[in-house]
């Protein structure tokens, strides 16, 4: 290798490393990172680097890579949890951003229809990279926002492939007829099915065959090559590279061997990717930038606004509320890594002179550096406009009656797989209860079954009012979004300080601040899956039950301070589980039916001689008979209540379960 691409190369690794670990310590996405890296040793920064031939040739394979693991991620499980935000809300947000940005072009600078349209496409996209990441840093791609704003990044990378086959006959002498856009898709279209026809036949037989080998070196090469060639294939039809590697991925996933191909074939991307975003921002001229600053700041607000407008009207006309159609407005108001892509190639076909591509590219890059700030600033834009305009979403009749008359319920905030199981708990139980959820679809399909729900923000002091909340005995917190459940629980304690206020929380770090806005029990998914863990395992090794109890008591008692660090344990664990066990307790044993008590006598079953428990009292349906004596005999469906210590309460009940064969001292 030439010594002086080795160097430029060192260049490129040695800032990237520097200016990652400052973006990850102001937690700043890895992608604006990698892209600030390239602005800054690019020719138009330090000029560090200035020949980039050989890492404009790796951010090629980092797009091949890119669309490759957008193919192996399009499976139909993972679309089917979204189908509704990824056909409708993105097909819709897709077509609706590209005839404004359209609209805007040719109504205003007479721009032709062919390059109008090709900008349209650029703005079309939204950063999947971004986005997710700083969703998934705040713990929101499980709530509505989340889920919207994924269904639509799906449908954007999806819709690169046929824009990129697009590309040629838009940058076609003369028109670009209606008819030569068709007939190139057609075209397209055909020769994509031809060749997925023939690899679909193919294919299996050929992984099969390098599994057999059971050479993981092999395997590796196989899927690169299956890869690459694709890419070269779809090339050399005069299609993208890009839409080859996106045909391979979809081909793969399908296949048995997905997981291990993603697993192999990780590492490649995430390096081929990062050189990406780095050449990106090599291009990135400051000089020319200077010189159109105002066009770039045009572009920025142009592409925010209209960006913001469209996903905002799209959201509301799902029948979601203005705050989350605000939310996911906001975090897709940013131009995407694919139209880094799509714009390159669009230089290449003519469409973009050099000042056009110069503009895009460091409007595209300010646009996702104020992702997290818009994302930030998304709460408190919400609550300024439910002020200043009142607005909130209607729902029909039916469902704002469900709280009119009724006290002493339940409140459960989000009918989601843990709301739905609470409250087929409490009608088990007859505690009356009412559901608040802001997915309309959710709301129609519960009201239609006659559950008692109340399409709502769980924050908003009109609809706590609406489920009766001074009425209440307690509000249950079921939803994945943090921000929401903070500003509830203060509204449900401003409104009934008396309510008992539980939340679920899928993320340790929330604990602390749900306490100190006076959420009474905080169920943290993290901790309560270390419990069952830890639980299992101690069970496996005979640990007594009781003892397994005590820790678990322990560390609930004390909102899992022990697991989170907490420094403001006095005494030590093991000490505390010493005193439960020798301290005193009550516990009630139900008497089945055919069980082995059943038609002795207390005497006869010696309880206090072989465990050390007691029999104070037994329930027989309405009757409590207390101090029974020892001829007392034990009937189906009796309650008996023992007292003992922890330990021999714990030997009562296996002596319970099935007499002297689990006590050998009884024998």
């Amino acid at each position: 290798m030439d010594l002086f691409v080795l160097r430029e190369f060192v260049v490129v690794l040695a800032a990237s490393i520097a200016i990652l670990y400052i973006s990850n310590k102001i937690h700043l996405p890895s992608v604006i990172g990698l892209l600030l890296t390239g602005v800054l040793i690019g020719p138009g920064g330090l000029s560090l680097v200035k020949h980039f031939t050989t890492i404009d040739a790796m951010a090629e394979i980092g797009v091949v890579m890119l669309l490759f693991t957008i193919g192996l991620d399009f499976a139909p499980e993972r679309i089917k949890r979204i189908q509704r935000h990824f056909w409708i809300g993105g097909s819709v947000q897709v077509c609706l951003t590209t005839m404004a940005c359209v609209a805007l072009l040719i109504g205003v600078f007479s721009m032709p229809f062919r390059q109008s349209l090709f900008y349209g496409f650029l703005v079309a996209l939204s950063s999947t990279a971004v986005v997710l990441t700083l969703l998934g840093q705040r713990g929101e791609l499980d709530a509505p926002h989340g889920r919207i704003a994924l269904g639509i990044l799906i449908f954007q990378d999806i819709a690169i492939v046929p824009m990129l086959a697009l590309v040629p006959v838009l940058a076609s002498t003369g028109s670009a007829s209606a008819g030569a856009i068709a007939l190139r898709f057609t075209l397209s279209l055909a020769i994509i099915g031809g060749v997925f026809a023939v690899a679909r036949y193919l294919m299996p037989h050929i992984l099969h065959r390098i599994v057999q080998t059971r050479i993981r070196e092999v395997f590796l090469i196989t899927t690169l090559f299956i890869c690459l060639g694709m890419s070269f294939l779809t090339s050399s039809l005069g299609l993208s590279l890009a839409l080859g590697a996106f045909l391979a991925g979809v081909l793969l996933a399908d296949s048995d061997y997905s997981h291990q191909v993603v697993s192999d074939i990780l590492p490649f991307k995430d390096v081929f990717n990062s050189l990406f975003f780095i050449s990106v921002g090599m291009l990135l001229d400051i000089g020319a930038v200077w010189r159109l600053g105002m066009v770039v700041l045009a572009l920025v607000g142009s592409v925010v606004v209209i960006k913001l407008i469209v996903v905002t009207a799209l959201v509301l006309s799902f029948g979601y509320g203005s705050r989350i159609a605000l939310f996911a407005g906001l975090s897709l108001a940013q131009i995407g890594e694919f139209s880094f892509v799509l714009a390159r190639v669009g230089r290449m076909h003519g469409l973009l002179s050099n000042d056009l591509f110069q503009a895009f590219i460091a409007s595209s890059i300010l646009t996702i550096m104020a992702t997290p700030l818009l994302i930030q600033i998304a709460p408190v834009l919400a609550e300024g406009w439910e002020r200043l305009f009142g607005f909130r979403r209607a729902m029909p009749e039916s469902h704002s009656k469900a709280g009119r008359q009724i006290e002493g319920h339940v409140i459960i905030a989000g009918y989601g797989l843990n709301g739905r199981n609470l409250a087929y708990v409490l009608k088990e139980a007859g505690i009356p209860y009412i559901i608040l959820e802001v997915n309309p679809v959710t709301v129609r399909t519960a009201s239609a079954q006659d559950e008692p729900i109340i399409y709502g923000d769980v924050a908003s002091a009109t609809i706590l009012q609406e489920a009766c909340i001074q009425k209440a005995k307690g509000i249950v917190f079921a939803i994945s979004d943090p921000m929401m459940t903070l500003r509830g629980v203060r509204m449900s304690r401003a409104l009934n300080p008396d309510l008992f206020v539980i939340v679920r929380t899928r993320y340790a770090a929330d604990v602390d601040d749900f306490l100190a806005v006076e959420a009474m029990d905080v169920i943290p998914e993290e901790f309560e899956t270390s419990i069952e863990i830890f639980t299992r395992v101690l069970e496996r090794y005979h640990i007594p039950r009781n003892i397994i109890d005590a820790q678990v008591k322990i560390l609930r008692s004390e909102c899992y301070g022990l697991m989170r660090g907490s420094t403001s344990t006095v005494r030590p664990v093991a000490d505390r589980i010493s005193d439960l066990l020798a301290s005193g307790t009550a516990e009630t044993y139900f008497v089945g039916r055919g069980t082995w008590p059943v038609g002795r006598t207390l005497g006869a079953l010696n309880l206090r001689g072989c465990t050390g428990a007691t029999v104070i009292a037994v329930v027989r349906g309405d009757a409590s008979i207390t101090s029974p004596g020892a001829d007392f005999q034990i009937q189906e469906q009796d309650t008996l209540l023992l007292v003992a210590s922890h330990r021999d309460i714990d030997r009562a009940f296996r002596y319970l379960d099935g007499g002297t064969e689990n006590d050998p001292s009884c024998r």
